[in-house]
């Protein structure tokens, strides 16, 4: 099925809806002016009636009766219209009747209408009143008329300039229409070829942003937004792809060069057995990564469901500080936590939360050099619960700070391959505080320690 252009079904309908309304107003006009005809008409028959009765009504007061016929036929001839009158008796007898009335045999109605009406009588259009008038102890019927002929031809041009004027007053307003639409458009052909040239390669272009402050200035202006985060988005994929390659490459790398050494020569047994404690060392590291990076993959694309519950928060706290002390341990770092007695609830996901504290922990204990201390607290304030993590580690350098949270980002030398880090962390215990409705924060000075602090909203009467 072929489909028009929006240029073209906007001259059609704007073409549509100015012929219905030029219809509409051509049929109002050409009735409104029938009607004012008739209502001009209608009350000189009306005035002219009521002078043929005032004339009955005198001859009757005055005993003049037995002239009333002359005196119809005086008053026909002097008044203006009279040519067209005629009067009857109750009987059906004519009193008076002009010629042309006569002529045109105009018949007595057999029950009067009180309002004028139109006949046609021998191609002669009329518009005749009716009035029955008593006087004494007679009744007459006086019929008075008009020829509408002269209205009637008026009307016809009317008509007929209508009929020619409106198709060519539509004609001419379709194609100026068409004009406009077409002009109006302009600027969105160029959006179109501007948005066509656009590709992977150019994401940088930007559409031209017409300063008319109409539809088309939003328009340039959301593509442009959106051109943006998709620019932003794929810059983040190239770079999230460069650096997983990197991350999985090294390992890769290092177990290859690790495997082919010992197979140059022949070698002990327990060279043997350090060479593939090497290479499963490598493979746990490579595993993690590939884990973590499966589960950000999930979170972006919005696969990763979380079946919120009420939990308590300083429980589940509570057991990952287990962790964190065998952890802080084996470094030689002082643990401790305080961590409220009473339930603190909160909508969320167990595992989730408990993995968001490990990475917190771990961090801490793994950035922190041995006699240094982390301290792990649990609260309530203003409506949320707040988890913090302290340390007296090696800390975080004013300009890391806004960046720490970007996935494979690593502050300084010291959070190297060494530490064990693949740099995604941070970047998922920041989603998952904000798929918790909750946010992260982090205050640091170098050499002297960080601070990460995790806000919730508090669950309360099992909402």
């Amino acid at each position: 099925m072929k489909t028009f252009s929006m240029r073209m079904r906007l001259a059609f309908w704007y073409s549509v809806m100015l012929a219905l309304a030029l219809s509409f107003f051509g049929v109002s006009a050409y009735f409104a002016m029938r009607r004012s005809i008739h209502i001009t008409v209608d009350e000189e028959l009306h005035a002219r009636a009521q002078g043929v009765r005032g004339l009955i009504e005198r001859a009757f007061r005055v005993d003049y009766t037995e002239n009333l016929e002359d005196s119809l036929r005086e008053h026909s001839d002097l008044r203006t219209g009279g040519e067209l009158l005629q009067v009857s008796n109750a009987q059906g007898h004519w009193l008076y009747r002009s010629e042309i009335m006569s002529q045109l045999d105009v018949p007595r109605p057999q029950n009067p209408s009180a309002k004028a009406y139109s006949l046609r009588y021998k191609d002669d259009p009329l518009r005749v009143l009716d009035q029955v008038v008593t006087a004494g102890d007679r009744t007459y019927l006086i019929q008075v008329a008009t020829e509408m002929d002269d209205y009637y031809a008026a009307l016809d041009r009317i008509k007929a300039l209508l009929l020619i004027s409106i198709p060519v007053f539509l004609l001419c307003a379709a194609l100026g229409g068409y004009w406009m639409s077409r002009h109006a458009l302009d600027p969105v052909d160029q959006i179109i070829q501007t948005a066509r040239n656009i590709s992977v390669q150019n994401l940088s272009s930007r559409l031209e942003v017409p300063g008319t402050g109409d539809e088309l200035q939003a328009l340039s202006e959301t593509l442009n937004s959106m051109l943006e985060r998709l620019e932003t988005a794929f810059k983040k994929i190239t770079q999230f792809t460069a650096d997983a390659s990197h991350e999985l490459r090294t390992p890769v790398a290092v177990m290859r060069t690790r495997a082919e050494l010992s197979l140059r020569r022949a070698r002990s047994v327990d060279d043997y057995r350090e060479t593939v404690a090497q290479i499963h060392s490598e493979l746990e590291r490579t595993s993690d990564l590939i884990e973590k990076l499966m589960f950000l993959a999930r979170t972006d694309s919005g696969a990763e469901s979380i079946p919120f519950a009420r939990v308590n928060l300083s429980e589940i706290v509570r057991e990952v500080c287990a962790q964190g002390s065998a952890l802080a341990e084996g470094k030689q770092v002082a643990f401790h936590q305080n961590l409220p007695n009473h339930p603190v609830w909160v909508q969320g996901d167990e595992d989730l939360l408990r993995r968001l504290f490990l990475i917190l922990i771990d961090n801490a204990v793994k950035y922190t050099p041995a006699n240094g201390s982390v301290a792990v607290s649990v609260l309530e304030k203003n409506g949320a619960a707040i988890g913090e993590i302290r340390d007296t580690g090696i800390g975080i350098a004013s300009a890391d700070l806004p960046n720490i949270f970007e996935r494979f980002y690593r502050a300084d030398k010291a959070r190297s391959r060494e530490t064990g880090g693949t740099g995604l962390g941070l970047s998922i215990g920041r989603w998952i505080a904000e798929a918790h409705a909750g946010a992260i924060a982090v205050e640091s000075t170098p050499e002297h320690g960080s601070t990460f602090q995790v806000r919730l909203p508090i669950s309360r009467n099992g909402s």
